[in-house]
């Protein structure tokens, strides 16, 4: 072999095992070949590995070697270091085997090894009543208790070694007391005679003081729940549920069993997986520490984004990020237009989620702006607000649709001047459904329903005061009710905002599909989950974007089609009025509509308040051969659509990495605690997950050989 390089065989699924004399032997699994050099870093030699393994994803595994002439001690390699030491030390071997093994079977084998470094497996078989024999991990706690004199660092120490020492000689205890200074506890048979007293010495050490009795009561398998707590099947459980997420209460029960000789139900070991599964996916206090962390990684690796934490008393915070692919996208392509919204996430009641959103040329949401909080209240909605502004200075004349609630209406005004707020159509016409009377019947509520929904799209003032009149033929509360919240909020014949034809968004159901329901997920991961979904989105968008060959977008350029068709029996007369102005026309229909080239209004008000030429303009435009594409708002352009979408959202490879309190390349850390909340009533309500999809056989007529029907419903002639 040629020199700094040696040939690695790689070992994989495989287990080892122990004999007698302490030698291990491997067998199982798979073996691959590949050559590894001394120039290699240890992440040339990861990466190599992964290309052997058809990428296998090395996270949760390690590596593992023998010295040449010596298969009792495992090596570890874990850095640049001990991966050329393995290469010297193998520079005269022919090949060097390397075991690729899970963190967790890792672990499994340490605890199978004896502090004196001799292998415990044979005191790993226990010997059942019936004679069989029974693999227990357990059987390495039967020392954890050793006699009077034991010392321990205190008393939680004390109360760890004795629930590890009674699952091992399976038996049950109580406390008679327990607190920091002294611990008694004794059997619960009733014919053992078995005690143990530990206090604190004059030395300050924890010690054992006195044992009497001897056990006489030990059962192969303990049927109480006192041992098997549910933080106790939470610890034993963690690391095979972060592997393998889909470990079930039943095989988890199975498990215990099988190890400890502990017989759990199925209520407990779901328990205690649930638990595992806070632990591993809500660590918040964690989290909470991290997110300065991550705050600079967003910045990083998106420049020109914008994260802001801020800390608050009681523990609570308040967290902004606008990615700078978003507020981009919205100052060049998206409509001037902001909806307001609140975000409940369902997994995770700790926080609630305040969005901005646009909408792009297509009429697809387009979010810009998210703050995480821990209530919707009207001091949380100014600092969101304030955040806003300060990401998108140049953001002037807007429009903001929003339900009107915590504030809005006033800290819209003072922090944006000159913009326009008006109500959210779908929460306005939710509330007036409230003031209906319950003894009207259904079909005279949504008679009612349908008079609001005309007036609220009403383009003139005649048509609004018509379908006014309707429902105050019906009820003067009401409409005396629905004139007092000010229809300039709500009316397009008063609105003076550009909504441009959006009325309602459905960011909220759209960022709740992205969240997954089975785990609550801390601020970090919930933040990078929308991010992953937000960058998908945008490249989506951007890919689907580059096929289209019109000026407009699909569906701006179907509803410009849709009045072209109507303008061709539309009557055109030139009217250039006392001022001589021939920029200005009168189109006959049912009425006399007139349209102003130069200013792009018509009065029938349609062409304002969608953006896109309405049938009187493009009868004026063909008139006059001119291009309706020409008059169309900017924002409805396929230019402008791929302008939304040109930058792109980077990921964060490091997201999942936590941050070391003490690491002075993570800056100050913030020390924030987790907002508590009072657990509910009864068991935890958790979704199954997402059923499969079924798949329906395609009905196939034999007579025929059509789809869709069969031979009883043929109607294809038979033929002779």
């Amino acid at each position: 072999m040629g020199r700094g390089q040696i040939v690695a065989v790689l070992q994989i699924g495989g287990e080892f095992s122990t004999d007698d004399d302490g030698r291990m032997s491997y067998y199982g699994g798979e073996a691959h070949a590949m050559h590894v050099k001394s120039d290699w870093t240890f992440k040339m030699f990861k990466h190599e590995i992964s290309s052997t393994l058809n990428n296998l994803k090395l996270d949760s595994y390690v590596f593992k070697y023998f010295l040449p002439r010596n298969d009792k001690t495992l090596i570890s390699i874990s850095n640049d270091k001990d991966l050329r030491r393995m290469v010297d030390f193998h520079a005269e071997s022919e090949t060097t085997y390397i075991y690729v093994m899970k963190k967790a079977d890792n672990r499994l084998m340490k605890s199978l090894i004896s502090d004196s470094g001799t292998p415990a497996n044979s005191a790993l078989i226990a010997t059942t009543p019936d004679g069989s024999k029974r693999q227990k991990i357990c059987a390495s706690w039967e020392n954890a208790i050793t006699g009077v004199g034991q010392v321990f660092e205190g008393s939680k120490e004390f109360r760890d070694a004795l629930h590890k020492y009674a699952i091992a000689h399976r038996f049950h205890y109580r406390f008679v007391k327990n607190d920091s200074s002294r611990v008694t506890a004794e059997c619960t048979d009733e014919g053992c005679t078995w005690r143990i007293h530990a206090s604190k010495s004059h030395a300050k050490e924890f010690a054992i003081k006195k044992v009497s009795g001897t056990h006489t009561c030990e059962s192969e398998t303990i049927k109480s729940h006192r041992l098997a707590s549910q933080k106790w099947v939470a610890s034993v459980i963690k690391e095979k549920i972060r592997d393998s997420p889909n470990y079930r209460p039943r095989d988890i029960a199975n498990d215990l069993h099988r190890e400890y000789g502990l017989s759990l139900n199925y209520s407990q070991a779901w328990r205690g997986k649930a638990i595992a599964q806070k632990e591993l996916y809500s660590s918040h206090e964690e989290a909470c520490n991290q997110l300065p962390w991550f705050c600079q990684r967003i910045v990083e690796t998106n420049p020109g984004s914008v994260a802001t934490l801020e800390a608050l008393e009681d523990s609570k915070f308040r967290f902004f990020v606008a990615f700078h692919a978003s507020l981009h996208g919205f100052e060049h392509g998206c409509r001037p237009l902001l909806f307001l919204d609140v975000i409940s996430v369902k997994s995770n009641k700790h926080w609630k989620l305040l969005a901005a959103t646009s909408v792009d040329g297509e009429g697809d949401i387009f979010p810009v702006a998210l703050s995480v909080v821990d209530d919707e209240s009207q001091e949380n909605w100014h600092w969101f607000l304030e955040q806003l502004k300060a990401s998108l200075p140049a953001l002037d004349e807007v429009t903001f649709i929003s339900n009107g609630k915590n504030g809005l209406w006033d800290n819209v005004s003072l922090l944006f001047p000159n913009s326009h707020h008006g109500y959210h159509v779908s929460y306005f016409v939710e509330e007036y459904k409230k003031q209906l009377d319950d003894s009207w019947s259904e079909e005279v509520k949504d008679t009612m329903v349908e008079h609001l929904k005309k007036a609220i799209y009403s383009c003139k003032v005649d048509e609004f005061n018509q379908y006014v009149e309707l429902i105050k033929a019906e009820s003067d509360k009401l409409a005396e009710w629905l004139l007092e919240t000010k229809p300039e909020r709500w009316s397009d014949a008063f609105f003076k905002g550009s909504r441009l034809g959006q009325y309602t968004c459905s960011v909220s159901e759209t960022i709740a599909e992205w969240i997954p329901s089975r785990y609550e997920l801390s601020v970090v991961q919930l933040v990078d989950t929308i991010r992953c979904n937000l960058m998908e989105m945008m490249y989506t968008r951007r890919e689907s974007s580059n096929a289209w060959a019109e000026v407009l977008t699909p569906s701006a350029n179907q509803k410009l089609q849709e009045q072209m068709n109507k303008a061709l029996t539309l009557n055109v007369v030139c009217s250039t009025g006392n001022d001589g102005n021939s920029h200005v026309f009168e189109v006959c229909d049912d009425s006399v509509n007139v349209v102003n080239i130069n200013t792009g209004e018509c009065t029938c008000r349609k062409w304002q308040l969608s953006g896109i030429p309405c049938s009187h303009a493009i009868a004026v435009f063909d008139r006059t051969e001119r291009c309706p594409l020409d008059y169309c708002a900017k924002c409805f352009t396929t230019e402008y659509y791929r302008l939304t979408y040109a930058m792109p959202i980077n990921p964060i490879p490091d997201v999942l990495v936590p941050t070391v309190a003490g690491d002075p390349s993570h800056g100050a850390a913030l020390h924030l605690s987790p907002i508590l909340t009072r657990r509910q009533v009864g068991r935890p309500k958790e979704k199954p997950a997402d059923p499969r999809i079924a798949i329906k056989r395609a009905v196939r007529c034999s007579r025929c050989k059509g789809y869709g029907h069969n031979k009883a419903t043929c109607k294809v002639p038979i033929t002779a």
